[in-house]
């Protein structure tokens, strides 16, 4: 059942992330063929930041999942095979409590942003462009607790894998 979860969550994610990427691509394109035509699109920019501050939120999320994100498995690895299972519930603790801090202030900014609306767009409200943060937060939580049971047992045997080595083993099989 937890890989089943799992495999929900990843393929969701990516294809929201999928669907973000091919959004914020026609938007840029659409911006860059109105310009040429002399005509301008007043929304573009904002609406193309925001995008890409989504795109990168939620993008995060999926390479946690997947285990992308910058780490220090060779750190781990050189240890005593006793000490791996707590360097690496450590290291979780770690991000796990900086994310959770994350949403929590993400959660304050949105508070604070009640009633503000875009600049281009007044009937679109701030606090749905900036929800990403808490949102983003909660799902890389989400993401890395849902990969821990592998790298915990990839500790407890022969070393934790970078995702580029995990990726290498899968294409060999």
């Amino acid at each position: 059942m937890f890989a089943t979860l799992r495999t929900i969550f990843d393929r969701t994610l990516a294809a929201f992330v999928i669907l973000l990427l091919a959004s914020l691509t026609v938007i840029i394109v659409m911006g860059v063929v109105y310009r040429k035509m002399g005509w301008s699109l007043v929304w573009y920019d904002e609406v193309a930041s925001i995008m890409l501050a989504w795109l990168t939120y939620y993008g995060a999320a999926l390479a946690a999942l997947k285990r992308a994100h910058i780490g220090f498995p060779g750190m781990v690895n050189a240890m005593r095979p006793q000490f791996r299972i707590p360097a690496v519930l450590f290291g979780e603790a770690c991000v796990i409590g900086f994310f959770a801090l994350l949403a929590w202030f993400g959660y304050e900014v949105l508070v604070i942003l009640e009633g503000d609306t875009m600049v281009s767009l007044p009937g679109i409200s701030t606090q749905l462009t900036q929800s990403v943060i808490p949102i983003g937060a909660v799902l890389f939580i989400i993401a890395q607790l849902l990969s821990l049971p592998e790298v915990l047992e990839q500790a407890r045997g022969k070393g934790v894998l970078d995702a580029e080595e995990k990726q290498l083993q899968e294409m060999l099989q």
